[in-house]
């Protein structure tokens, strides 16, 4: 299983680092995707920078079993500003692979005008620009081959939930024991 997720200026670091950590846990190839020109991603407040391993024009997507689009401010709007992020989207929806996008992301899913009229979650933050799409309050919705999250408290949920999708169960569970403790 591979899954790649795509960066851009202004990331949500919990966002990012949740996937890419239970993903790799999981043995899910995680492909870190560069989206604007450099290798080296900054998060939204400047706490984190993250070396990906390919610029978004250099990537083969072929062969990815599910695409993560993480929120975090600027992060969504430079991911939706990117003719090559909303290629890859459609791509990857047409095709049926995952698609999932948390936060401010599934604005992407609007602006690659796919998935109209699917039920998603959002940031509150959003909710008026997802006006083509059933907007729900939970913090993770699943319809189809799309996973949306409402937002970073909502990492853990959403991760796994896209997880879910990829590993057989005994692996999930496994991941869940390495990561959760008991009080």
């Amino acid at each position: 299983m591979r899954a790649y997720i795509l960066l851009a200026e202004g990331f949500e670091c919990v966002e990012a680092l949740t996937p890419i950590d239970l993903f790799n846990r999981a043995g899910v190839e995680v492909v870190r995707v560069a989206v604007g020109g450099e290798l080296e991603v900054s998060s939204s407040h400047g706490l984190v920078s993250l070396k990906c391993d390919v610029l978004i024009e250099d990537c083969d997507f072929e062969g990815g079993d599910a695409l993560i689009l993480p929120g975090g401010n600027p992060g969504y709007k430079n991911l939706r500003e990117s003719e090559h992020v909303l290629h890859v989207v459609r791509d990857y929806y047409k095709r049926g692979a995952i698609v999932a996008a948390i936060c401010g992301a599934p604005t992407v899913l609007a602006a690659a005008s796919i998935a109209k009229a699917h039920r998603i979650t959002c940031h509150a933050s959003v909710v008026e620009q997802m006006r083509e799409y059933w907007v729900l309050s939970d913090s993770v919705v699943r319809d189809g081959i799309l996973i949306t999250g409402a937002g970073a408290a909502s990492s853990w949920e959403f991760s796994l939930a896209i997880l879910e999708e990829l590993v057989e169960p005994s692996t999930l569970l496994r991941v869940l024991e390495e990561t959760m403790t008991i009080m």
